[in-house]
């Protein structure tokens, strides 16, 4: 793998496939590169055999060409067939273990954590890259996730010592306090793309980006 570090803070973009239509995911996704994004995923609740893994691999490439890891929601074998810098997994996803050994050692693999910070330890000590904790907010992507409050960050962020991601709900109005709990890096779909046009997710992007700016500028957040 070219990249050697998981990014320590910023925005995780999810090109979450019930916003983004495969249409416009290249046009997108170009945007979001330009306004700093510094993980990609690609989420598609669909079966993977529906995949289209000629636009994956093209997703993958252009993220690769700015250095922003590429990551596959769910499925290790799908990350692998289209080059892709690793994959997301949840609690009813392939273990950890499992998707190392298919992937390698150099291969990103974050791992969703809900509200349980015993499990992002588990993680660490199995090797995962990044943790993530929520749904923060009300997510229309997924209207039963658990909610999870925000001082589940200051809980955990002490012993914690991997890349903290927070998601669920997130946009320009509420991921402030989440950076300050704690949060290295906000993941975030509906708020870039509830608009698909280049020029709202452009716009959103920079104000979603401002709030790592302000959160910088009142000194070292936690975990950063």
């Amino acid at each position: 793998m070219a990249l050697r570090a998981f990014p320590r803070e910023g925005l995780y973009v999810v090109l979450e496939r019930s916003y983004v239509p495969p249409e416009r995911a290249e046009s997108l996704l170009a945007v979001c590169l330009e306004e700093g994004a510094r993980v990609v995923q690609y989420r598609d609740k669909q079966p993977p055999g529906t995949y289209d893994l000629d636009l994956l691999r093209r997703l993958a490439a252009r993220c690769r060409l700015r250095g922003v890891p590429f990551l596959v929601d769910d499925h290790p074998e799908v990350a692998q067939a289209v080059g892709a810098e690793g994959v997301h997994l949840g609690r009813d996803d392939p273990p950890l273990a499992r998707a190392r050994a298919r992937l390698g050692a150099g291969a990103f693999i974050g791992v969703s954590c809900y509200d349980d910070p015993e499990r992002a330890r588990a993680a660490e000590r199995d090797g995962a890259d990044y943790v993530a904790f929520g749904s923060f907010y009300p997510s229309r992507t997924k209207p039963g996730a658990v909610r999870v409050p925000p001082e589940i960050l200051v809980r955990a962020r002490p012993w914690i010592a991997l890349p903290v991601v927070a998601i669920g709900g997130i946009d320009e109005t509420n991921g402030a306090p989440l950076l300050a709990a704690g949060a290295d890096l906000l993941a975030v779909a509906g708020a870039l793309f509830a608009e698909p046009s280049p020029g709202a997710v452009r716009a959103r992007a920079r104000r979603l980006r401002a709030l790592f700016a302000r959160e910088g500028s009142g000194g070292s957040s936690p975990g950063g």
